[in-house]
């Protein structure tokens, strides 16, 4: 069963409900976010019965975890929803396998006057109910904690504005370790039995150690060949730790020098956020919504032969920092597709509404991702119209 909801609900996503014959939420933003498809919508009544018996729901979206923790037909799902919602109790979760690792819960009035010498480096403070980046902060020395600290209580107001509270709250936040290392997301599902399956890994690319956006993913054959073994077998163990059965998530990673891996967090009931989970199908031909609620295993033998040296990368075209919205009049959408040779598809968003212009998903070799990389130095203000000009706003 699927709970569809806002932001976006991919025309990919779509075909897969309706394929699979698997009902849908009927909700007002389900009908008006699936533009009148032909699928099986069933009430909440309907819909928590078949919940409370252990059907297997997937959430395209975090808002859609609302109406699984309001519900709590099924105890369970509900508490593997919260393991993960709330970013603090991972931690806690996941700390014995990680002993060396140091982390807080603080409400935020007590942000202020905490004590960051606990932290021997870097380290990240974001809210301990989070979604897309919002929120977060990297922290490169104990002389600048005031200022974040700041820059946290000017976003209190606005935190909520997007998403509900359930989703991201501001109320309290997760203190904890910076890690260095590449940041990998896997979507991953386990089986009745707790047996993980993975469906997909991205390499999670950052323009620089304090960047701490979505900008660019991209997977490839190297990639799954190298690290599905690992990885499998660390969800393995994360699954054994918060006991996930009959639960996709969307987990991040990061590998240190020292190869070892520690998790960022973990999404709860989905695949990678709003249309990133599409990149499966369009990587590898694979439905990574059948292979969970069929329980299937992708065939990576079979998938990636031939498929050497190939890379197909997503890149968000976010709306540059500082740039108020209410001034944008446009966005050149053909000057930023004039960046990929081999453009898959286009997804764009409503910028008035979201900070993101459009999904780009693309096919290149590994020259052509070193190329992307560094044309992502700049941001995306070049492809902005401000009230009847481009670019940035003068000085």
């Amino acid at each position: 069963m699927f709970v569809l909801d806002h932001p976006y609900v991919s025309g990919s996503l779509i075909e897969s409900v309706k394929r699979l014959g698997l009902p849908v939420l009927d909700t007002a933003n389900a009908r008006a976010l699936t533009r009148g498809a032909d699928l099986e919508f069933i009430d909440e009544i309907e819909f928590s019965a078949r919940m409370g018996l252990g059907a297997r729901v997937y959430t395209n979206s975090e808002n859609g975890l609302e109406y699984i923790l309001r519900c709590r037909c099924n105890e369970d799902l509900a508490r593997q929803v919260d393991v993960c919602k709330d970013k603090a109790l991972f931690r806690e979760t996941v700390a014995p396998l990680h002993p060396g690792y140091r982390f807080l819960r603080v409400p935020i009035d007590e942000l202020a006057d905490l004590d960051v010498s606990f932290f021997d480096g870097p380290f990240i403070v974001k809210p301990a109910r989070g979604f897309f980046s919002l929120g977060v902060h990297q922290v490169a020395s104990h002389d600048g904690w005031p200022d974040v600290v700041d820059a946290i209580l000017a976003e209190r107001d606005a935190l909520n504005a997007e998403y509900p509270e359930g989703v991201v709250s501001a109320a309290e936040f997760l203190v904890e370790d910076g890690i260095e290392g590449e940041e990998y997301a896997i979507d991953v599902y386990f089986g009745s039995d707790g047996t993980p399956v993975i469906t997909n890994i991205l390499h999670h690319y950052f323009l620089s150690g304090d960047d701490v956006s979505d900008r660019l993913y991209y997977t490839s054959s190297r990639i799954i060949r190298q690290w599905l073994e690992p990885f499998t077998d660390y969800a393995a163990r994360v699954g054994r730790r918060c006991r996930f059965r009959d639960f996709p998530i969307h987990l991040e990673v990061r590998v240190m020098h020292s190869g070892e891996i520690l998790p960022i967090e973990a999404n709860p009931l989905r695949f990678a956020g709003w249309c990133v989970a599409d990149m499966t199908r369009l990587a590898w031909g694979v439905d990574p919504y059948e292979c969970y609620f069929k329980g299937i295993a992708p065939d990576w033998e079979a998938i990636l032969e031939g498929r050497e040296g190939e890379v197909t990368t997503m890149t968000i075209a976010d709306v540059p920092p500082g740039m108020d919205r209410a001034d944008i009049t446009g966005f050149d959408v053909e000057g930023f597709k004039s960046m990929f040779d081999n453009m898959l598809e286009l997804r764009e968003i409503d910028y008035s509404t979201y900070p993101v212009f459009a999904f780009c998903f693309a096919r290149m070799d590994e020259a052509g991702v070193a190329a992307l990389k560094t044309a992502l130095k700049r941001d995306f203000s070049r492809f902005v119209t401000l009230g009847g000009r481009s670019g940035p706003p003068s000085a």
